[in-house]
């Protein structure tokens, strides 16, 4: 999921002080923690607040997208109703953002919130925390399930470095687990250090360069060619 965390409202106002009419749109996907309807309508409040201390009237409307990263969903949920507003306040995460843009180009999208990273959620420790990296080389397989490339603070692909104290990583001042301790011990449990002694060659930037592109797989598009061919 992507882990967000909400603007301060003044710099969410700053955005939009300038229009009328604003739709506030929330999201139901992988953002977290959740924004939708419910935190749209808060959100519209603190900014109808806003606006009555500068002596202006907002009026906004709030609603929620199943995902606003999904331009089918977007196109068929915000369009119909997107002409009766001057700009578009969006919950999600930057993907949303960016997808709400591209689909409504003739009306701005702006961000309420930060993107802060790709995580789950500790409900133990009501934590958000990182665990992959999206490198688009993928090490799990023969790292015990712990990332190394998310999980030490020095993108180590070998081993720990001489930093670490009781398991605790120097960065941060001995507070996070070394991510490479953690490997030792998950895969000496499961008796596969084997793994463990392999050498892993320099990560190969190449995969996670910007921007990046995944095609569509071209069998695929070749009969859907085919078929949207035989129907003309």
């Amino acid at each position: 999921m992507i882990i967000t965390q909400q603007k301060d409202i003044s710099e969410i106002w700053a955005m939009v002080k300038k229009y009328d009419k604003i739709l506030i749109a929330g999201c139901d996907g992988c953002c977290q923690p959740p924004r939708s309807v419910n935190e749209a309508k808060v959100l519209g409040q603190l900014l109808e607040l806003k606006a009555r201390t500068e002596g202006k009237e907002l009026k906004w409307k709030a609603m929620t997208i199943l995902r606003q990263c999904d331009d089918r969903i977007v196109a068929t949920t915000v369009r119909p109703v997107v002409e009766d507003y001057d700009a578009i306040v969006s919950l999600a995460c930057g993907l949303g953002v960016v997808m709400m843009n591209k689909v409504m180009d003739k009306i701005l999208t702006f961000p309420a919130q930060n993107s802060m990273f790709g995580g789950v959620q500790n409900s133990g420790e009501n934590d958000f925390i990182q665990y992959c990296e999206t490198c688009g080389n993928c090490l799990l397989g023969v790292t015990g399930g712990v990332c190394p490339i998310a999980g030490c603070a020095k993108h180590l692909n070998n081993g720990p470095c001489g930093g670490t104290v009781d398991g605790k990583c120097e960065v941060g001042g001995y507070v996070h687990p070394c991510a490479w301790i953690d490997i030792y011990m998950r895969l000496k449990e499961f008796g596969r250090l084997d793994l463990f002694k392999i050498y892993r060659p320099a990560r190969d930037y190449r995969s996670s360069t910007s921007p990046a592109y995944l095609q569509i797989n071209k069998d695929y598009t070749n009969i859907k060619e085919e078929k949207e061919g035989g129907k003309k």
